[in-house]
């Protein structure tokens, strides 16, 4: 009885080998391979019934496991090797991207098969994104058909958000760069995804993600221009995306300068330097005096801590202004740069609680030093300003105006007298 007590049950050594190759072969990439290959034999070139196929086999399929080798299919018909050749002990089908007709229309149906099967398989999504990347790096594999089908596929998956524009931070590569595969496959790309969406909704995507400001990148370093860049789109026809480069490296230039600028000023740098150096950068970068004036109110008036006590921040103000006051002047040349810096200062003071009451001394001051002239203020109190504080700060302005403009009845008057 006790012996019988102390018999334990026990796992046999063959039964758990058993099941170690039971495991071997339901996990086996060439069975995978072999299951989907079959599937879209015979499904062919009706993409319904691909996607139909590829829902359905999710249920009995690994593709958690084996997503890249799904991928891969799909687009390639078998397995890709490094570089972007085909394998060649494996299983291949003739029913693929890169086998189909290459037009729109097609590529928005096969588009619409990894849609329906990142939708239905969540978690296929980070290895979709893993495997537009990996392809774009192999693009130098590819034939020139296959890479423009693959180029017109990415640009519908953008628009249609089932990819984030990081992935075009394989195009960077320097071997794609240096032999143009990447600009070419960009000019395909971003044709197929402005065909969808407009240049502000690509735009916005390419914010996201960092990647405005990288699109130069896409040529060699001796052609990272934005002349270069420019001609290079605007000849195949993508002028939208020209300007886009164009106001983002503008938009970079505007950055720099500002930062330069109020280092300049943090240091103490006499004004003079400052009006050269920023003369030079508005002729290298094409910056208008209009907006250079811009720049230059905001690196001014943040150049300082201000008092938070209201009496006192006014009269800050026009000390510093008074000090910065032949800088503002020498990018005051045009009638629209003053009116451009009298909307700067009604938008700040309406911005900056404490300034409310400051606006009209602000004003004075600089008519005073010649920064502002009476045609601009007159201009801008009778239809230039904005609404912002429109009511405040005409009612201040009001008794200065009406000063103004008989100081000019009187000059006219003693014109005439003198004729």
């Amino acid at each position: 009885m006790s012996n019988q007590r102390q018999q334990k049950p026990t796992l046999t050594g063959q039964r758990f080998k058993t099941r170690k190759r039971d495991e071997k072969e339901r996990f086996d990439p060439t069975h995978f391979q072999e299951s989907i290959v079959q599937g879209l034999n015979q499904t062919g070139t009706d993409l319904e019934a691909v996607a139909k196929f590829l829902d359905a086999s999710g249920a009995k399929l690994d593709y958690r496991r084996y997503a890249e080798t799904l991928f891969d299919i799909l687009v390639a018909g078998g397995m890709l090797a490094p570089g972007g050749t085909l394998s060649d002990d494996m299983t291949r089908t003739e029913f693929c991207l890169f086998t189909a007709q290459e037009d729109t229309e097609t590529m928005q149906a096969y588009a619409q098969v990894f849609n329906k099967l990142i939708r239905r398989y969540k978690y296929l999504e980070k290895g979709f994104e893993e495997e537009i990347k990996k392809l774009l790096l192999f693009l130098k594999g590819f034939t020139e058909s296959e890479r423009n089908k693959l180029a017109m596929l990415t640009g519908i998956l953008l628009a249609n958000g089932n990819i984030s524009a990081s992935i075009l931070s394989s195009l960077f590569n320097e071997n794609l760069v240096k032999e143009g595969v990447s600009a070419a496959f960009a000019v395909k790309l971003f044709k197929s995804w402005l065909n969808e969406r407009d240049i502000n909704s690509v735009a916005t995507s390419l914010r996201k993600v960092g990647m405005d400001n990288r699109l130069m990148e896409l040529f060699p370093a001796n052609k990272r221009s934005c002349e270069h860049f420019s001609k290079y789109f605007t000849d195949a026809g993508l002028k939208e995306l020209s300007d886009f480069a164009r106001n983002q490296q503008s938009i970079g230039a505007r950055k720099e300068l500002q930062k330069e600028l109020q280092e300049q000023m943090a240091r103490g740098d006499p004004l003079k330097d400052s009006i050269v150096y920023v003369r030079e950068e508005m002729k290298k970068s094409g910056i208008s005096e209009q907006t250079m004036i811009g720049i230059i109110w905001s690196s001014v008036m943040s150049s300082v801590e201000w008092n938070k006590k209201e009496e006192l921040v006014t009269e800050q103000a026009i000390k510093l202004l008074k000090q910065y006051s032949p800088l503002l002047k020498a990018f005051t040349s045009q009638g629209l740069s003053e009116l451009t810096l009298l909307l700067k200062i009604q938008e700040y003071c309406y911005d900056n609680i404490h300034f409310m009451k400051a606006f009209q001394k602000i004003v004075v001051l600089l008519y005073k030093a010649d920064v502002l002239s009476e045609e601009a203020i007159l201009k801008w109190y009778s239809e230039g300003h904005h609404a912002k504080g429109k009511s405040i700060f005409l009612e201040q302005m009001k008794k200065f105006v009406e000063w103004l403009k008989n100081a000019e009845e009187e000059s006219e008057s003693e014109e005439e007298e003198a004729d």
